[in-house]
């Protein structure tokens, strides 16, 4: 099972993909690889609180309780935007106005990595886990 910390990686490896994709013009693999980008760093925040997260059902369940743990009531919605680009794979109804701007909701909102964000901060469960 990858850490957290891998986990993170592989967001940025695949957010930095779905663009480089987006740019090439591949509208499926970039809205693919920016859901692939949103799901690993909600495992990443789910892997770092000791959480389930391995299937669809647990990352809806692990952003209902970052939810729950954050009061942020936006994570849902930028979620759902993630998972539209995951939808647009296989149904190719999305233009690349509509990508970019799930892309990028989904990724800056709290999903993807940013030296900020508050999702993979040094959390108390995370100096928990550092201190153990």
């Amino acid at each position: 099972m990858a850490t957290w910390q891998e986990h993170l990686g592989i967001s940025l490896r695949f957010r930095d993909q779905g663009f480089a994709e987006i740019d090439s013009g591949d509208l499926l693999q970039g809205s693919e690889k920016l859901w692939g980008a949103a799901a690993h760093a909600v495992k990443a925040a789910a892997e770092q609180r000791g959480w389930k997260h391995n299937g669809h059902a647990y990352l809806h369940k692990v952003v209902d309780d970052l939810d729950l743990e954050t009061g942020d009531t936006q994570l849902m919605d930028a979620f759902r935007g993630a998972n539209r680009l995951h939808v647009n794979f296989y149904e190719n109804a999305m233009d690349l106005d509509e990508i970019s701007q799930r892309g990028l909701e989904a990724l800056n909102y709290g999903y993807g990595p940013r030296n900020d964000n508050r999702y993979f901060s040094r959390s108390s469960v995370y100096n928990r886990h550092e201190a153990g």
